[in-house]
């Protein structure tokens, strides 16, 4: 079952009016404005990550932040075993900015991202794993993380499209899930937007969450914007 209904932005988008979202931004600075759409220019949805039933609450809310930072718009957090709170302190803020799904059963998240078109990327050790420098960025890819001590399980394994793996030449042969994260993201990000593949927030996706974020700046934003219905 799904706990929050992820993204569909089709949906949401046909009932956010521009005008609105003009309005309620007027009550922003301009250097607030300016941050957003420096911020918006570098979101994308080609990619996106999901971690499976992490036990450590610092670590899913490290990726978290490494989504934000590596401008990953979503990401969905799946909890048939261990659900917790998002640690807002060690997440500086991110989960303001990503977008956070949630769902307590691993097959349902997998039938709802593969309906939307990803890709199954499972992140696994095993040598039959593509090596992160040579993983395929042309398709839009879900990155599936697992449990600290045994990874993705094995219904991720069997259903992913592909597997991929960090090279490591050490005798430790594991990363912490948030260290994992942020490599591959850092890795995937940089190489995507030196491409000339078509990344970007749709113009659509972009007015979204830029409706999204001013009310999540503005408290009054409700107020403001019952003003503005009544004017209309």
């Amino acid at each position: 079952m799904l706990i929050k209904n992820c993204v569909f932005y089709t949906f949401a988008i046909m009932k956010i009016d521009q005008n609105i979202v003009a309005y309620l931004e007027s009550f922003l600075t301009p250097r607030r404005l300016s941050l957003y759409e420096k911020v918006l220019a570098e979101r994308t949805n080609h990619f996106t990550v999901v971690t499976e039933d992490v036990y450590q609450l610092h670590n899913t809310s490290a990726v978290i932040r490494s989504c934000d930072v590596f401008g990953i718009q979503n990401i969905h957090i799946v909890e048939e075993i261990n659900a917790k709170s998002i640690d807002r302190e060690i997440a500086m803020g991110a989960q303001k900015w990503v977008d956070i799904n949630r769902y307590n059963a691993i097959g349902n998240c997998i039938d709802t991202l593969k309906n939307q078109g990803y890709q199954i990327v499972a992140t696994s050790p095993h040598d039959d794993s593509v090596m992160l420098s040579d993983f395929d960025i042309s398709k839009p890819s879900a990155i599936f993380f697992g449990t600290e001590r045994n990874g993705v399980s094995e219904e991720v394994l069997k259903r992913a499209d592909t597997s991929l793996k960090i090279p490591m030449v050490g005798f430790t042969e594991s990363l912490n899930i948030s260290v994992s994260a942020a490599i591959i993201l850092q890795e995937i990000s940089s190489k995507l937007k030196k491409s000339e593949i078509s990344w970007q927030l749709s113009d659509e996706e972009k007015i979204a969450k830029r409706f999204d974020w001013a009310k999540k700046a503005i408290k009054s934003h409700k107020e403001i914007i019952e003003r503005y219905l009544e004017k209309s």
